[in-house]
C-alpha cells in the first residue's frame, strides 16, 4: 500500500503534503507571529520617525495578507487531511478483511481440534458449550451490515472475505 501510495502521488500532491507538514509545526506559528509583529512595529515606528509607512494603522494590507495566508493554510491542511483520511479508510478496510480472514482460520482450527479430540481414544469426549460457540463461523455479511448501520463504513468493507462461496464456514 505504501509503494502504491508513493507511485500514485503526483509531484503537486507531494509539495502540498510537505507544505501542510510545515504549516502543522509550532515554528510556523512563531514565524507568522514574528512577521506580523515586525510589520506592526515597522509601520508604527516609520510613522513616528517621519518615514513613509507601508501600511498605516489599522493595517489593512496586513489584514488582507493574513486573510490570504489563512485561506491558503486551511485549504492546504484540508487537502492533506482528505488524502490521509482516504488512506486511513483503505487501511481500515484491509485490517477488517485480515481480521475476518483470521477469524475464519481460527474457527477452522477449533473445528479441527474438536474433530481430533473426538477421534483420539485416549481423550475423554465431553461437550463444551463455549467451544461449540467458537466453532460457529462469523457471518461476514452480518458484520458488514452492522457496520453500515452504525455508519462506520459507506462502502462494501471486507468484500474479499465474504464474497467467496463458503466463506465464513469452516
Amino acid at each position: 500500500m505504501q509503494q502504491e501510495r508513493r507511485a500514485t502521488t503526483t509531484p503537486s500532491q507531494q509539495r502540498l503534503e510537505h507544505l501542510s507538514r510545515l504549516v502543522g509545526r509550532p515554528s510556523y506559528l512563531v514565524i507568522l507571529l514574528a512577521l506580523v509583529l515586525a510589520w506592526v512595529i515597522f509601520n508604527a515606528v516609520a510613522s513616528a520617525v517621519g518615514l513613509p509607512a507601508i501600511d498605516r494603522p489599522p493595517f489593512q494590507w496586513l489584514q488582507g495578507v493574513l486573510m490570504l495566508v489563512a485561506m491558503l493554510t486551511s485549504t492546504t491542511v484540508l487537502i492533506a487531511q482528505n488524502r490521509e483520511e482516504r488512506l486511513e479508510q483503505q487501511r481500515e478496510h484491509l485490517e477488517l478483511q485480515i481480521n475476518l480472514l483470521t477469524e475464519q482460520k481460527v474457527t477452522r482450527l477449533i473445528s479441527l481440534l474438536e474433530e481430533l479430540r473426538h477421534d483420539l481414544p485416549m481423550v475423554r469426549d465431553r461437550h463444551d458449550p463455549q467451544t461449540a460457540r467458537l466453532q460457529e463461523a462469523t457471518d461476514t455479511a452480518q458484520v458488514i451490515s452492522a457496520l453500515k448501520e452504525m455508519g462506520v463504513t459507506g462502502q462494501d468493507s471486507a468484500g474479499g472475505a465474504g464474497d467467496k462461496p463458503g466463506a465464513g464456514r469452516p
